[in-house]
């Protein structure tokens, strides 16, 4: 498995990550769940990336992988979820990451990020102060934000951040073109979601849901086919090799598929000449596609 460093944090992280919502799912069982995450470690995923919000992922995590913690940079999400305390406050940052310590039977989460909050919420600096906190007494290594549009873009000149999470995909370039470069030149690290576009070219008609109706409708008005490969391939090796980005995070809830990806990952980016193909094919949509997601 690739290995890259992952920006100026001093963690390094594999170029394939490990996206734990399907394990959250009380529709997969705690065995299967615990055979995916060894899985992942074995095959040299080193990224697992969770959040308050998956349901019962993170205690899975815990549960199953307290002996192995060494080997791997644990990425988890916040802000919201504590009972009886605001969303978006600096008391629910601090007991929302207390609370997250205890789930993941860990004493630090590596890189903690604000969950898509928007940007007027974003900019308080008393929640920026909690994060802050938390990162002095050692309970986080990295805050981080997770995030789309015009938030991502302030974060990513805010001195509050170390990193970034952002979905880039072949019909979602705009953080790679409009966020990613300064991102690079400032060393924040950079995760990149949804990298295979929630697999949109599976649907024959147009499928109903957020992500799957906007990317499948990118992907009929720019016209792109994968050449010679699978889209699964095509995708995840454009989205893996994007400049600025250290690791891409792919959930599954199959032991088979996480093997398949991480065979996709090692045969490294696509030629040039078809990445040029994806960037052209999209660039005139770049700008008019801003905010839909």
């Amino acid at each position: 498995m690739i290995a890259r460093d992952f920006g100026s944090t001093g963690l390094r992280v594999s170029a394939l990550g490990f996206g734990a919502g399907h394990i959250g799912s009380p529709d997969l069982g705690k065995d299967d769940a615990g055979r995916l995450l060894h899985h992942a470690l074995d095959l040299g995923i080193t990224l697992i990336d969770t959040a308050r919000g998956y349901g019962l992922s993170e205690e899975r995590i815990g549960r199953h992988l307290k002996a192995r913690r060494g080997e791997f940079v644990l990425s988890s999400k916040g802000g919201y979820g504590v009972d009886g305390v605001p969303d978006w406050t600096p008391e629910n940052i601090r007991l929302g990451i207390e609370r997250a310590l205890r789930t993941l039977q860990t004493d630090v989460i590596d890189i903690f990020h604000l969950h898509s909050c928007p940007l007027e919420t974003l900019r308080q600096e008393e929640l920026l102060g909690a994060l802050d906190a938390a990162r002095q007494r050692g309970e986080i290594r990295v805050a981080a934000y997770s995030g789309e549009n015009d938030a991502l873009a302030w974060a990513a000149q805010s001195p509050h951040f170390g990193s970034l999470q952002t979905s880039v995909n072949v019909v979602d370039q705009w953080s790679l073109r409009q966020v990613l470069p300064d991102a690079a030149v400032r060393g924040l690290g950079i995760i990149a979601k949804r990298p295979v576009a929630n697999a949109a070219w599976r649907f024959a008609e147009r499928p109903t849901g957020q992500y799957e109706q906007a990317y499948w409708d990118r992907l009929q008005q720019g016209g792109l086919t994968p050449g010679d490969l699978d889209w699964d391939e095509f995708a995840l090796r454009f989205s893996t090799f994007a400049p600025g980005v250290q690791s891409v995070i792919v959930g599954t809830a199959k032991l088979e598929r996480l093997t398949h990806n991480a065979a996709i990952v090692a045969r490294g980016p696509l030629p040039e000449s078809e990445i040029q193909r994806v960037m052209t094919a999209f660039g005139p949509y770049v700008s008019q596609w801003q905010g839909e997601v």
